[in-house]
């Protein structure tokens, strides 16, 4: 596949948004107090890693094979209604990923609609649709630890 200038730009903004989520994944796992929490952020961070991987590969002129839909999980409570400094600062870290989630997957939204082959449209829309699951995975996770209302 020959890449457009436009499509090359793109590719290097999408690279750099999943870098940060990389980084900030990472950083925010090490952070998390609760086990359930630093699990997923680990896990999360490793799937941004596969699409930063994937768009390497894109950006060379070859487009990988979509993403298969991610599955659900379950969440135990482990903070109940109660605020406390822990629960806060989970909660916060929450927030600031699904924050990131939204703002990457309105990226894709937009990025999709710029390529032209049909195979890489394919691909970047399976990136979003994952991206999605992580943001709903985030917020499934604040909703049983009622951080979310």
């Amino acid at each position: 596949m020959q890449l457009t200038q436009k499509e090359s730009t793109l590719l290097k903004d999408l690279q750099e948004q999943e870098q940060l989520c990389i980084d900030k994944y990472a950083k925010h796992a090490s952070c998390a107090r609760d086990p359930q929490l630093k699990e997923l952020f680990t896990q999360i961070s490793s799937s941004e890693q596969q699409h930063y991987d994937a768009l390497e590969q894109m950006k060379s002129g070859t487009v990988a094979a979509p993403f298969a839909a991610g599955s659900s999980r379950t969440f135990t409570a482990h903070y109940t209604m109660s605020e406390t400094p822990e629960k806060k600062d989970d909660c916060y870290l929450c927030t600031d990923l699904l924050s990131g989630e939204k703002h990457a997957s309105a990226l894709y939204d937009t990025c999709i609609f710029e390529f032209k082959d049909e195979n890489a449209r394919a691909l970047l829309g399976s990136i979003q649709k994952a991206e999605q699951g992580h943001g709903k995975a985030i917020y499934d996770y604040m909703s049983v630890n009622s951080m979310y209302q």
